[in-house]
């Protein structure tokens, strides 16, 4: 994680979830995180509708040039990246684990934008397959700002974290025991290069 947003609300919700594969949506007070409020939002969890933003901070709205709140999130992103976005959104949400990713994305009549994107699953009622706490942050502030929008995300590489992928790393191996997660009827084995 390289953005210093990223970085902060990873922790806080990382401290928020305690020994929880995710926390709760009210576990997370806005207050607490107000320096990266900015670049943060939250999804609905919906494939229909294109996961919804519920609430999404002000430099990011700013970064596409307009209130993101009810627009869906896979519109943001490249035909060639969108069904990617909704794989990553789905495994977010339905294997609660986390996801840190960079993204690049193309301002109009201005040069491409590096980001890193951040999603974590929220608990809402219980249930981790309907709220997505996220943030983006670009590598540098682009000096565009306020004159143009940013669209055609694309999403470059990523890599898992949170409880999941925290309980996988410190495990201890015993003698006749398989190390890896069950996942949907498979044993997954965490290592190896993408």
């Amino acid at each position: 994680m390289k953005h210093s947003s990223i970085r902060e609300l990873f922790d806080y919700w990382n401290a928020r979830r305690d020994r929880r594969p995710a926390p709760e949506r009210t576990d997370i007070e806005p207050g607490a995180i107000r320096r990266v409020l900015a670049d943060t939002f939250i999804l609905s969890f919906d494939p229909r509708a294109g996961h919804p933003f519920r609430i999404a901070g002000t430099r990011v709205c700013a970064l596409f040039g307009r209130e993101l709140k009810g627009y869906a999130f896979l519109d943001l992103w490249s035909a060639d990246s969108r069904s990617d976005v909704r794989t990553l959104v789905a495994i977010v949400a339905e294997e609660t684990v986390g996801v840190v990713a960079s993204v690049a994305g193309a301002g109009l009549g201005h040069a491409s934008l590096g980001l890193e994107l951040l999603l974590l699953p929220l608990s809402h009622h219980g249930r981790s397959d309907a709220r997505v706490l996220g943030a983006l942050g670009p590598s540098e502030p682009p000096v565009w700002i306020g004159r143009g929008t940013l669209r055609d995300l694309t999403v470059g590489t990523h890599r898992y974290v949170g409880a999941t992928v925290d309980h996988a790393r410190s495990a201890v191996p015993h003698p006749g025991r398989i190390l890896g997660r069950l996942r949907h009827g498979f044993v997954v084995y965490d290592g190896g290069q993408s």
